[in-house]
């Protein structure tokens, strides 16, 4: 039973619930009034024998004295002190400090969290300033009207004579262009208001196929039945809003319903309850290629993963030219919103090495660092002819590190999710500014 660093706090709020003095009782769970003050002011831990009588002697269960979500205190503090460089010594207090003074940890903790989020937010909005598509063409377009109506407007206000015919014509000219501006300007309004429900909207049919898996935790078990028809699935989906976004949902329902069949939801979990996160041995053992192990083990459930003992996963599929075709995000593993990632993903390194089953230890960069395994694999796609170009599609499976298997990978490979939001600012295989301009 995990007991944490609040324990003691939560012994005396209960303790002074019930109007018993602190002697009373250490005398009733045979310690000291001295060893109990220790205890409730979290300078002491408590065995657990000790709190079974503590929490009997108190009227409540030990759980709810041991467990109420103070860790996530704990790490919110740690992570605010890893930001701002703080001693190792302090550190190390981190706990008394998160014991002593609760209320001034969830402050600390909560600003932290509401930091980071800031900064993802940030991040999104700057890699959709720099690729999305849509703003890219509505932009041109009110700029190219703009354009259009001060030349226009520059030949009428010259003191020369102007042909009437002309005149009509510049005219006509100006009332166009100036109603293509404000349809262009009304049309980009509209999308950049229809994204404030979501911190950085849909733009794309692929956005809107994730969502769609999003909301259904990445698993359709109706794709275990080999009868079932993917068109079917994606019809009259309102979160498919495209005719684009059906059609590449049902191509992603057809794919992942041939992994189904090839390799079934029972005998999934069965292989990983027995050999745990270990791709190639399953790969091995059933005879499949293993990006269809990957892609299997990526469109679990949480659920199902926690009862294997494994934490979630996320999953990226890229093509030849490295865009990011297919995305199941991980907490604290940032993806690029548009384009491809970071050149050092091993993801990119599977296409240079096709059918090579690949595996790293990776690390992000930033001051918060987090470690994650990484399993990558890239297949040709369609059958090799001497009169077609190779098709490659690139998988690769993003694992938090140290909650698997603790697979021994050597030195982690510190990686970002794009140059323009990295904080590796000395990386060999940057292609562009970051906008972090202070290093790690």
């Amino acid at each position: 039973m995990p007991r944490t660093a609040l324990t003691g706090t939560r012994i005396r709020a209960r303790r002074n619930l019930r109007g018993l003095r602190q002697s009373e009782l250490a005398r009733a769970v045979g310690v000291s009034p001295s060893y109990l003050n220790l205890i409730e002011h979290n300078r002491r831990k408590v065995g657990v024998e000790l709190l079974g009588a503590l929490a009997q002697a108190l009227g409540v269960s030990a759980d709810a004295l041991a467990e109420n979500g103070d860790a996530r205190l704990v790490e919110g503090a740690r992570a605010a002190a890893l930001r701002c460089d703080a001693e190792l010594v302090d550190l190390e207090r981190i706990d008394e400090f998160t014991g002593r003074f609760p209320g001034w940890a969830k402050v600390l903790s909560e600003t932290q969290a509401r930091v980071e989020r800031l900064e993802r937010i940030v991040e999104q909005l700057n890699d959709r300033m720099t690729h999305d598509p849509y703003l890219g063409t509505a932009l041109h377009e009110i700029i190219s009207a703009v354009t259009s109506v001060q030349s226009t407007a520059s030949i009428l206000n010259d003191p020369g004579e102007i042909d009437p015919g002309w005149q009509a014509r510049f005219h006509r000219n100006i009332l166009q262009d100036s109603a293509r501006l404000a349809e262009g300007a009304v049309a980009l309004v509209n999308y950049l208001d229809a994204a404030k429900s979501d911190e950085a909207g849909l733009a794309a049919p692929q956005e809107e196929v994730e969502a769609w898996l999003d909301a259904r935790d990445f698993h359709l078990p109706e794709l275990e039945a080999p009868s079932i028809d993917p068109d079917a699935m994606v019809a009259g989906q309102v979160e498919l809003s495209s005719d684009a976004s059906r059609h590449l949902a049902a191509q992603w329902l057809r794919r992942f319903r041939a992994d189904a069949q090839a390799l079934s939801h029972a005998d999934l979990l069965s292989g990983l309850q027995s050999q745990g996160l270990a791709p190639e041995i399953l790969a091995e053992q059933l005879h499949l290629p293993f990006d269809l192990i990957l892609r299997r083990i990526a469109l679990l459930p949480h659920s199902d993963l926690a009862d294997c003992g494994l934490p979630p996963v996320g999953l990226v599929i890229c093509d030849n030219s490295g865009t990011l075709m297919f995305r199941r995000s991980l907490d604290g593993f940032a993806l690029p919103r548009f384009g491809g990632g970071c050149p050092l993903w091993p993801l990119y390194q599977a296409l240079q090495r096709p059918h090579v089953p690949l595996r790293a230890a990776l690390t992000t960069s930033g001051r918060l660092e987090r470690r994650f395994q990484s399993y990558a694999y890239a297949a040709v796609e369609g059958a090799p002819g001497f009169d077609r170009p190779t098709v490659l599609r690139a998988s690769m499976l993003i694992v938090a590190q140290g909650d698997e298997q603790g697979v021994e990978t050597g030195t982690p490979l510190k990686v970002g999710a794009s140059c323009r939001t990295c904080a590796h600012l000395e990386c060999e295989a940057r292609r562009e500014p970051s906008i972090l301009m202070s290093p790690f």
